[in-house]
């Protein structure tokens, strides 16, 4: 039974990010292609997230969770501006390759400092 629950709910979880998936390729196409940029940030792995770890965690867990959440923002926001600033100077290509390389050396700073100082 329980194996049916869990085929379930990845099934579920699945067809939600595909329906993400959906919704940003017929924003894209539409005269409001930005708010293609908006959907990402909706918080589909986070809702399973959250609900995992306070299952098994408990809330003051998801609290931390949350804490953490906020933090990361820092690397998608060096993302987004490496984003910005290389759109009109470089290739599609390198401009996403190198957003994604400055985002991963943030993700790995905020990583670092996350267990240094906040554990």
């Amino acid at each position: 039974m329980w194996v049916v629950v869990a085929v379930v709910g990845l099934f579920l979880k699945c067809l939600l990010g595909a329906l993400m998936v959906l919704v940003i390729s017929v924003l894209s196409k539409s005269k409001s292609f930005y708010i293609a940029g908006l959907i990402p940030l909706f918080p589909t792995f986070a809702l399973i997230a959250h609900v995992i770890v306070f299952q098994g965690q408990g809330a003051q867990a998801l609290q931390k969770t949350a804490l953490f959440g906020l933090w990361s923002l820092i690397p998608y926001a060096v993302y987004l501006a490496m984003v910005y600033v290389l759109a009109t100077r470089v290739s599609i290509g390198a401009c996403l390759g190198l957003a994604t390389c400055a985002w991963v050396v943030a993700a790995g700073i905020l990583l670092y400092a996350w267990t240094s100082f906040y554990r």
